[in-house]
């Protein structure tokens, strides 16, 4: 359940480039909204405003919220991932918000620097927009895309997925993806028949598509059992990463995942396959750290 959304801004266009997806989060959950301007010594230097001018600024933007929704805005000084994840501990039912560039690429918010230090250092939930020159973007009508390995670590990003996926209306697509051994694809069908205790690369295929299907299955019922009904699946072959990425751009999709994998040591952590989605994924992406 999210009760409190908090958007870090900047002062520049890029950056609010999170606040259709905010002001979205605010009316589906009906929860209270924090816009946060920090005041240090590297944003004095690259913007200007003091904490003061940097009040009215986000006066002016909580101006563009529904009145449906309550709208703070705060001004702290200090360094800013250090306010951005203190300030979101405060509320364990916060979710930070936030574009992962800022002014016109400059003095950028990207992995990197502030994004990447409240990737890795919050414990609250993240949703992370690729800012661009283009126009606005927004949730509605993306189904949310579940990238999941079989552990429970990653299926604990699930009902935050489901909670949002009804509130806003839209679909969930549970993905698993697989890949064979390097040497199944250096091996011919016809050497590998010869011997009998090396199986096939249709057989290697035909395994690991069934394991999936089979647990995607399942999963895919305890949901529906829990009285959500708009969910399928997807099984990719190949490097998870780069299919979850393929497929969220070809289907217009919110990437859902947490930042570990199966059991803390094959993990999804910065320097694996989130590291490589937060760098590389024009899609939106909702990371939740497994506990």
């Amino acid at each position: 359940m999210i009760k409190k959304v908090l958007v870090p801004l900047d002062g520049s266009k890029l950056a609010e480039q999170i606040l259709p997806y905010a002001r979205l989060l605010g009316e589906a959950y009906q929860s209270p909204v924090e816009l946060l301007s920090i005041d240090d010594a590297e944003t004095r230097a690259a913007f200007g405003p003091s904490g003061g001018r940097g009040g009215e600024y986000l006066k002016s933007i909580a101006g563009q919220f529904p009145a449906t929704v309550k709208v703070d805005a705060v001004v702290e000084r200090g360094r800013p991932a250090d306010v951005i994840v203190q300030r979101a501990k405060l509320e364990p039912g916060c979710v930070i918000a936030m574009a992962t560039r800022g002014r016109s690429g400059l003095k950028r918010w990207l992995l990197g620097s502030v994004a990447a230090k409240v990737v890795q250092a919050a414990e609250n939930p993240l949703l992370l927009v690729r800012a661009s020159g283009e126009a606005e973007a927004t949730l509605k009508g993306f189904g949310i895309i579940v990238p999941l390995d079989g552990s429970e670590l990653a299926e604990s990003v699930l009902p935050i997925a489901v909670d949002l996926a009804k509130r806003i209306k839209t679909e969930i697509v549970l993905v698993r993806a697989y890949e064979l051994p390097v040497t199944a694809y250096y091996r011919t069908d016809d050497y590998a028949e010869a011997e009998a205790f090396i199986p096939t690369r249709k057989e290697l295929v035909a395994a690991m598509s069934r394991e999936a299907r089979e647990y995607l299955d399942a999963k895919i019922k305890e949901i529906r059992d829990g009285g959500f009904e708009r969910i399928r699946s997807e099984i990719v072959e190949g490097p998870a990463a780069e299919q979850i990425i393929d497929l969220a751009r070809t289907s217009g999709g919110l990437i859902a995942m947490c930042t570990h994998g199966r059991s803390g040591v094959k993990r999804w952590v910065l320097g694996s396959v989130t590291e490589k989605i937060v760098h590389h994924a024009a899609s939106p992406m909702l990371i939740v750290r497994a506990r």
